[in-house]
């Protein structure tokens, strides 16, 4: 299940389009989504008729696919619509039921739960990272040739570190160092070169700031090798899916740990069919799975990210939709992180082409992303985005 988040009547009627309803009661049930909107799928019809009039004696509704309430269908959607009351006094109700109304009433709390949850503490080997009221920026140090915007702008390593100096400076909260580009089409290199190009830079980075770094990284061993330089975060953009190793290497480490939603992998991930099913349900599966595997391996929940790759295997009007949604992520109960700055989708909106030239594009996208509930910024204009971050946050508190 996930929590709906609908932003216009026109997003409500595609939503019950998506479970069959039938378009006289699409009618009916689009001025009543405006409270809380959970969506259950594939629901057993006599489950989904229980819900449904359960949800309309309590002054709430459901919207279910036609074919439902004769039983003519197998397996149905359902959208729940009502206030945060109605559906507490829902899940009370059907905690009292059988037919795996149980099951289903327990794990709708979780979904409250998460919906409300505003704080969260990371631990990482050195120090615990509050997460409450305020949007994190991370700075991107990429020391790779060939990345899309500021690939070989750092000749040596002093340079590099020089560089995450001013970051901090110019107030980013975390540093987030990578040695492999991850650009649409990019090659991959070697774990021997991706250490060489990322080891001398944590070893003398972490030296010189009082911030955490992250590594950015798909391998385990170049994991390893920066958690033992100084590095207390993993971002692994494939999610554990590229080296087998890498749920150890997490676990091992104790550190927080991102985990990106991306189909494929940066080589072909813009290339064959990039359409989805439901946008926003893919995704949270998807990092749902991922997380429950990692949890599963040994790595804290309390201590996972997720990310729903913004560029990854996404048209540009996916990710849009992404950040207009990005609230629904709440539904997995972990902090969010999203690195929107200087993407492609930005240039075919703005008609921008050097990367580098993206900032007012990028402003609007952080802006939009703190408004709907962005924990964490993957930035390259840190001073910049950090001022645009000071205002969105206003904007957003009640």
């Amino acid at each position: 299940m996930r929590y709906l988040q609908i932003t216009s009547p026109e997003e409500a009627v595609l939503c019950l389009k998506e479970i069959g309803v039938d378009p006289y009661g699409i009618a009916a049930m689009v001025p009543k989504m405006s409270g809380v909107n959970i969506r259950l799928d594939d629901l057993k019809p006599a489950v989904a008729n229980i819900i449904k009039q359960e949800m309309l004696s309590l002054g709430g509704d459901a919207a279910v696919s036609r074919g439902t309430i004769d039983c003519t269908v197998r397996r149905t959607g359902a959208v729940l619509m009502g206030t945060e009351k109605q559906v507490t006094r829902l899940i009370e109700k059907l905690s009292r039921q059988p037919l795996g109304l149980r099951e289903l009433a327990s794990a709708m709390e979780g979904l409250l739960s998460n919906l409300r949850r505003t704080a969260f503490v990371l631990k990482t080997p050195r120090r615990r990272i509050t997460i409450t009221g305020r949007t994190l920026i991370m700075g991107v140090i990429n020391v790779t040739p060939d990345s899309f915007s500021d690939g070989g702008r750092f000749r040596n390593v002093d340079a590099a570190v020089d560089w995450g100096v001013r970051l901090e400076e110019e107030g980013a909260d975390i540093l987030d160092v990578g040695g492999e580009s991850t650009r649409p089409g990019s090659g991959r290199v070697s774990r021997k070169e991706e250490i060489k190009r990322v080891i001398p830079v944590l070893e003398k980075l972490v030296r010189r700031i009082r911030i955490p770094v992250s590594v950015d990284t798909m391998k385990s061993e170049v994991a390893r090798a920066a958690m033992d330089s100084g590095a207390e975060i993993i971002n692994d953009v494939s999610a554990m899916r590229f080296d087998r190793a890498m749920l150890d290497a997490m676990a091992e480490s104790g550190a927080p740990v991102i985990l990106m939603h991306m189909r494929g992998m940066p080589r072909t991930m813009q290339e064959g069919d990039l359409r989805y099913g439901s946008l926003m349900g893919d995704i949270i599966r998807f990092l749902g799975e991922r997380i429950g595997k990692a949890v599963k391996g040994g790595v804290a929940r309390e201590n996972i990210i997720v990310d729903p790759g913004i560029g990854f295997g996404k048209k540009a009007k996916d990710n849009i939709r992404i950040i207009r949604h990005l609230r629904e992520l709440k539904t997995l109960g972990r902090p969010v992180a999203l690195g929107p700055s200087r993407k492609a989708f930005i240039g075919k909106t703005t008609g921008v082409e050097i990367p580098a030239e993206r900032i007012e594009g990028t402003a609007a996208a952080v802006t939009a992303a703190i408004l709907n509930g962005a924990n964490i910024l993957r930035v390259h204009d840190v001073g910049f985005m950090k001022r645009v971050a000071a205002m969105a946050e206003d904007l957003s508190r009640d």
